[in-house]
């Protein structure tokens, strides 16, 4: 029982059972009137032949007089077949015809009339001592009365007509048991193999839901709707997986990054309140403070851009902004930093660039470009390093490089620099928090583009790819 409630509980046999009721009240209303028109059309013609049939016994009794009448509804009356004719008298005797029993409104009115009847042949002449056979009938006949005063009734016995009814009926009644057998044993299949799948689907949730993230919904090869939902949760999966992963990563670089300056602003801070001290120290010891402080702040804002970046949610609205006169701002403001570090910066940036785009967030990575550039390009024992930072468009996308002559980064770790607290200096005793290149990557994505790194040969060459669409 708890298995059919089931079942009645799936859209599927829900669905199932609607469209049979819908496809049984359309086949009865179809076939009703299929049924009620064939017998209209059928009555129709049965009429005008009975018509017919009466005006030529009119025309014979003009031409030939009664007598020939007579023997006319007696031929008729020998064929075999539905056909009913009677010819009487004004006191209602039977003259010739094959029916007698006739009811009174029949003799007495003219025009069509219905009614059930017993059948019996009646014969003249030669066929007079013929047994009659009787048999139960229906009639359709009209009524009318000659200028010799007889009265003339021809008619169809309608039996088959309404066997012919029945028969569509009957033939709708089995066809309509077929297919809601049919139906209701396909609906229940089907939504057997749904629930299935569901089950299956359900399964693989609870396993994930009890810890076990590497759990995947299976895929079969039919390509089906279901295949297309079991592919998007594995992907989802295979996201929030990453993103765990991700999570336990930056977990664990936040604990020693911020671990150490912490721990040296508590050392600080502890010696500066030693007795003996002098003022000097101490001051020396708040500064240390101040800085260690100051590099904690810009961690955690580098963090809280990141998270807004990525939710997208940027600080301020997408506009129509002149890239070419933000990249040339910052080729402006770090060109005599990169001198100071006796590095050279060159630029290729075209005038009249516009792009639809956050100008504080381009800015912001492209800052964080060109410092990593200044950082990380210096090569011992070569005298002058170069970087470069260019700009160019296509149809559909504007490029932003910023290149370098410097060490550049292997190939397997050029994926890996783009995630949080990542350095690739382990001993981490150059400045910086490891958030520089994931926030350029963010903001990459939030203007429907991509970040990715490159082999300069040598150094690096970081390209980013902003979408004109965004």
């Amino acid at each position: 029982m708890n298995s059919i409630l089931r079942l009645w509980q799936t859209t599927t046999v829900r669905l199932t059972a609607l469209f049979i009721l819908i496809f049984v009240l359309a086949s009865i209303g179809l076939l009703a009137f299929i049924a009620y028109q064939s017998s209209i059309v059928i009555q129709q013609n049965q009429i005008r032949d009975i018509e017919r049939e009466i005006r030529q016994l009119q025309r014979t009794e003009d031409r030939r007089g009664i007598r020939a009448v007579a023997v006319s509804v007696q031929a008729l009356s020998n064929r075999p077949g539905p056909g009913i004719y009677y010819l009487g008298d004004d006191v209602g005797r039977m003259l010739v015809g094959n029916v007698s029993d006739f009811p009174a409104s029949v003799l007495a009115d003219e025009g069509i009339h219905s009614f059930d009847y017993e059948r019996a042949h009646a014969f003249s002449g030669d066929d007079a001592d013929q047994s009659p056979e009787g048999r139960s009938g229906y009639a359709l006949v009209e009524s009318v009365l000659l200028k010799s005063g007889l009265r003339l009734v021809v008619g169809r016995d309608i039996v088959e007509r309404r066997s012919f009814t029945a028969i569509i009926f009957q033939g709708f009644f089995f066809g309509v048991v077929g297919i809601v057998v049919f139906s209701t044993l396909a609906g229940g299949l089907t939504a057997m193999r749904v629930l299935k799948r569901i089950d299956g689907i359900t399964a693989t949730s609870t396993k994930i839901m009890s810890g076990n993230l590497s759990e995947r919904v299976s895929v079969t090869r039919r390509n089906d709707e279901f295949d297309r939902l079991a592919t998007s949760l594995n992907a989802m999966l295979d996201r929030i997986e990453q993103l765990m992963q991700g999570l336990k990563e930056v977990t664990d670089n936040i604990a020693h990054d911020l671990k150490t300056p912490l721990t040296r602003l508590r050392n600080k801070a502890e010696a500066a309140a030693r007795e003996g001290v002098s003022a000097e120290e101490r001051q020396k010891a708040l500064e240390t403070t101040i800085e260690e402080s100051d590099q904690l702040i810009r961690t955690f804002n580098a963090l809280l851009m990141i998270a807004r970046v990525e939710a997208g949610t940027p600080s301020g609205a997408l506009t129509n902004i002149n890239i070419s006169e933000v990249v040339s701002d910052v080729a402006d403001l770090y060109a005599p930093v990169a001198e100071d570090a006796g590095m050279i910066l060159e630029t290729s940036v075209p005038e009249g660039i516009m792009l639809h785009a956050n100008r504080e967030l381009i800015g912001q990575a492209l800052v964080n470009l060109v410092e990593n550039a200044i950082k990380y390009a210096a090569v011992p024992g070569q005298e002058t390093a170069g970087i470069t930072l260019g700009l160019r468009e296509t149809d559909e996308r504007v490029i932003i490089e910023v290149a370098d002559s410097g060490p550049g980064i292997p190939e397997r770790d050029r994926e890996h620099v783009v995630e949080r607290f990542v350095r690739l200096e382990k001993s981490r005793t150059e400045p910086g928090s490891g958030l520089g290149l994931s926030l350029v990557s963010a903001v990459a994505q939030l203007h429907k583009g991509a970040f990715r790194i490159e082999d300069n040969g040598p150094g690096v060459r970081a390209i980013i790819e902003l979408s004109k669409s965004a």
